[in-house]
């Protein structure tokens, strides 16, 4: 599965952005997807995921209420609507693929996505 995300910006407190991932490649409807972040210096955290079906979701704690992702099978897209944006947001979010096919559980670990996207970098000014 190839990826690529995009959408990203410039936002200030409070505002909202949509971030999209476009994959392409092996069937993107087998596959659970993730949203992560990773801001200067720290590591790579998990954001949300989505069920390869798209009936099941997960998010960080921080973000819950706030941040809302979905996909279209259809298009071979996926979604992450950010809104009530707090410059602790500030970071570069990468879209993810699970390695495993059609998994059962949705991931909060990186090392269970074996596809990833560029990034795209989302700042949120105070």
């Amino acid at each position: 599965v190839q990826l690529q995300a995009f959408g990203g910006g410039l936002v200030q407190t409070g505002g909202s952005l949509r971030l999209t991932c476009a994959a392409s490649g092996q069937t993107f409807s087998n596959y659970n997807m993730g949203w992560f972040r990773q801001a200067p210096g720290k590591e790579r955290e998990f954001v949300a995921a989505i069920g390869w079906a798209g009936s099941g979701t997960y998010y960080r704690d921080s973000v819950k209420g706030r941040f809302t992702i979905s996909r279209d099978n259809a298009n071979n897209a996926m979604y992450l609507q950010m809104n009530s944006l707090k410059p602790e947001d500030t970071a570069v979010y990468y879209c993810a693929a699970d390695v495993i096919v059609r998994r059962f559980a949705l991931s909060p670990q990186a090392a269970n996505y074996g596809y990833w996207g560029q990034g795209t970098e989302v700042t949120v000014s105070s």
